[in-house]
């Protein structure tokens, strides 16, 4: 019990001491070895509407390929509760740290921050969008090679976005599309 207790109060410390300068890129992060296709398994966002529709949610797939100007270009497929499909686009550009990159939000009108916290690149990858922490901008996505994960992948992304200071509403691992699951 009192290691139990131990663990809460470190956890909880940890979290209510978190600084975003102190969040880094993967050392040594290889940017060839990220690009490719990637779906978006699950991610934590604290915005009322993700909240509100989290189990309507698909997942949705995405490519990237690294640029010549040392970013990458991504491009994500989704599709909605009408069954129609959105694509966007997004151009990351690089920065003085591999595996950190900036872009520029048109939904949100500001520029954002994209940091690859960890990867392993050949099954999962978890990145976080803008690490200012701000409640309206801020995400943490999981990113598998395929659009299943081991379960132990999953709960270290669900700890990871607790211990960063999402809520538990906020993290959400979308339903598998049907024509996804029969192209695994």
């Amino acid at each position: 019990m009192l290691l139990a207790v131990a663990v809460l109060c470190s956890v909880v410390l940890w979290t209510h001491s978190f600084n975003s300068s102190d969040i880094q890129p993967q050392a040594d992060f290889d940017l060839e070895q990220f690009t490719g296709k990637w779906y978006r398994v699950g991610f934590a966002y604290d915005h009322p509407l993700v909240i509100k529709y989290k189990r309507k949610m698909l997942i949705p797939r995405g490519h990237l390929i690294a640029n010549e100007n040392g970013g990458a270009n991504l491009t994500m497929w989704s599709v909605n509760s009408y069954k129609t499909c959105n694509v966007t686009s997004y151009v990351y550009e690089k920065t003085e740290l591999p595996g950190a990159f900036t872009y520029f939000s048109r939904r949100h009108n500001i520029e954002k921050d994209i940091t690859v916290l960890e990867t392993n690149y050949t099954d999962y990858g978890i990145v976080l969008k803008y690490k200012n922490m701000n409640k309206e901008y801020s995400q943490l996505a999981l990113y598998g090679r395929k659009p299943e994960l081991r379960p132990e992948v999953v709960e270290h992304f669900r700890s990871l976005a607790l211990n960063i200071g999402f809520s538990t509403e906020a993290i959400v691992t979308p339903a598998i599309v049907g024509m996804l699951q029969s192209k695994k």
